[in-house]
């Protein structure tokens, strides 16, 4: 019998603390109806019985409203409804198409395109799936009536809507047929669910329109025995999946999708609550390498992959963006090397002195090496005093800790090639002073400090010079850092150096047999000195001979680091903007993708903490401790 007596209901609550047991919160799109925002209970019945709260939330094309939904959920359930405009797909509409829901169209496809850049999860369900894919680069049938040539079934039923009417086929080894698996342990169940090939399950259906190409970011994991698909979900190792048919009507055998998206948000608000407790630092990228094409960090520029959009996206706190100088060969001047009339272009403020072309015989702009590491560093100093209640420039883990306590976030300068000190001992004080907190040593090809792992062993190692810059390096509390170094350059800086030295992004050898990588012996000879090597995202050292790698390469390579150096001196330089990127990873918006990653893994977060920088700031902090006062 009913109470009506609310302080009997509030009583059960009140009985015991915490009043209720944290769920993840799923937002639920609205339909929309003759002014009417509304949804079919079937939805967030589904949801709460997964462990989910629910969220509705209305088509609003607001800005505002949308980011602000999107920073507080968990994941994200996209409903069924009415036909998309086919204008959104550069379609002109046919005649069989249907009534179009314009209210919701603009307001959804913002909606998925900007959870996608969040690494929110999602599902979508009939008109959901369809707006997976046109937002993400798909493209959908306005009706698949059967044709002359395609056999057809009957895709809207006039069976009651919990009625299954037709089989679907589920791909192997999708997410979809691991969700369906869960359900089925015994061998008997398995095989009287399993066609020759794949997974067979009996579905509703309710629709006339279908995805009819998932676009780049998807694989199809179901279809119907006429080939229309069934199910499309993320190629990118992303918690995305989208259905044609209408589970929430299909009561226990429905459930399973729910229970993954309620899951996978709790998995994803875990790995954001980690994220705010601790500091992520990726120690080398080379965004500064397009500041010649005049590049935005402040706006979401698709030519970059770190900018503040996208930091923000990935929860991502500090990066340590380097000053890369490329080698010149013998008889190239440096200038001959970087692009002088793209940086006098986009900065005209540059003062830059003059040299006769020979070829020419006309006066051109040149930079020495040294002006030009401190033009990258004064660029990145006028982007941080344009954006400086966001970010922060950072010379000390201090600065870094101190950084994120208010909400900024962080860059730090590195200089990639000691070519940066153009033979003058005195400009390691000078970029100390700018704040430089490492300098690698060498890029691809022997310098005057020391020979490249690409190089022809010009000084057999480090040269008298290069041992002077080291000792000097250690006196100013910059730290040493020896990727691209030859084998031979690196055991002599190990020996040289009086503090620890780092490898920002280098791989292991042991699982991709290249030159650029480091050996077993060698990350065991740095562990022993106390140094660091961060897994870097560049594909040619995590997959030898293939021209694409995966976020899965990555935790390989970090994982082999780990088992040869231990925890305490591993960690993370994705080397983005400098060709590195991987699938599942593939700018700083998905970063957070590698945590999550590193907790299915179950790793406890201090692990994950020491893996985000951690250890690197350690060393940071033991090299500028033991800088020599003037």
């Amino acid at each position: 019998m009913n109470s009506f007596n609310l302080d009997a209901h509030l009583s059960k609550i009140y009985a015991a603390f915490p009043e209720a047991n944290r769920q993840p919160v799923i937002g639920i799109t609205a339909n929309y109806s003759d002014g009417d925002a509304i949804l079919r209970d079937k939805y967030y019945e589904q949801v709460v019985r997964a462990g989910g709260t629910p969220v509705l939330i209305p088509p609003v094309t607001d800005k505002n409203v949308i980011i602000n939904t999107l920073d507080h959920i968990d994941a994200l359930l996209l409903t069924g409804g009415g036909d998309i405009n086919p204008l959104w797909c550069g379609e002109e509409p046919i005649p069989q198409l249907h009534s179009i829901n314009a209210t919701r169209d603009l307001a959804e496809l913002l909606t998925v395109r900007l959870a996608y850049n969040r690494q929110i999860p999602m599902l979508g369900i009939c008109r959901g799936i369809q707006i997976l894919a046109v937002a993400l680069g798909g493209k959908v049938w306005q009706d698949i009536s059967p044709s002359p040539t395609q056999p057809h079934i009957k895709h809207s039923q006039d069976a009651d809507r919990w009625e299954p009417t037709h089989t679907i086929n589920i791909e192997a080894n999708t997410i979809l047929s691991s969700i369906f698996d869960s359900e089925y342990t015994s061998k008997r169940d398995l095989k009287d669910h399993y066609q020759s090939n794949g997974l067979a399950e009996h579905v509703n259906s309710f629709h006339h329109q279908a995805v009819s190409d998932p676009g780049p970011r998807f694989r199809v994991s179901a279809t119907a025995p006429d080939g229309v698909i069934e199910a499309i979900e993320s190629n990118e190792y992303k918690s995305i999946l989208g259905v044609q048919w209408h589970p929430e009507w299909l009561g226990d055998d429905g459930l399973p999708l729910f229970r993954w998206l309620v899951e996978k948000g709790r998995e994803f608000n875990t790995a954001k609550q980690l994220h705010d407790r601790i500091l992520t630092l990726d120690t080398h990228c080379d965004t500064p390498m397009f500041f010649p094409q005049g590049v935005r960090f402040d706006q979401r520029d698709p030519r970059i992959l770190y900018d503040l959009h996208k930091m923000t996206d990935g929860h991502q706190d500090a990066v340590i963006m380097a000053a890369y100088l490329p080698q010149p060969k013998l008889g190239e001047q440096f200038s001959q090397k970087v692009d002088i009339a793209g940086i006098l272009k986009y900065n005209p403020q540059l003062l830059a002195t003059e040299t006769k072309d020979p070829a020419s015989d006309t006066l051109q702009p040149s930079l020495s090496p040294t002006q030009y590491a401190d033009l990258i560093f004064d660029k990145l100093e006028q982007i941080v005093d344009e954006n400086s209640d966001y970010i922060s420039i950072a010379r000390t883990p201090a600065d870094l800790y101190e950084d994120k306590r208010k909400g900024r976030k962080s860059i730090m300068f590195g200089i990639e090639n000691g070519l940066a000190l153009n033979h003058d001992l005195s400009n390691v004080r000078h970029f100390a002073q700018r704040g430089v907190v490492y300098i690698t040593l060498c890029h691809n090809g022997d310098n005057d400090i020391c020979d490249s792992n690409r190089g022809a062993s010009m000084h057999n190692g480090v040269s008298e010079f290069g041992e002077k810059v080291i000792q000097r390096m250690n006196d100013e509390g910059i730290m040493v850092d020896l990727s691209h170094a030859s084998e031979k350059s690196f055991y002599d800086a190990l020996d040289i150096s009086r503090t620890p030295i780092v490898c920002s992004h280098s791989n292991s050898r042991a699982l991709c047999d290249v030159p650029r990588n480091l050996t077993d012996d060698q990350m065991r000879a740095l562990a022993a000195k106390g140094g660091v090597a961060h897994t870097t995202f560049y594909h040619g050292f995590l997959r030898k001979n293939s021209s694409e790698a995966s976020i899965l390469d990555v935790v390989a390579h970090l994982e082999h680091a780990i088992d040869i150096m231990g925890i305490d001196h591993v960690g993370v330089g994705t080397d983005f903007d400098g060709d590195g990127t991987v699938r599942g990873c593939k700018d700083a918006s998905e970063l957070i993708n590698f945590t999550l990653q590193l907790l299915r893994r179950r790793y406890s977060e201090q692990d994950i903490a020491q893996i985000w920088g951690g250890n690197w700031l350690r060393v940071m902090a033991q090299v500028q401790s033991e800088r020599k006062e003037a």
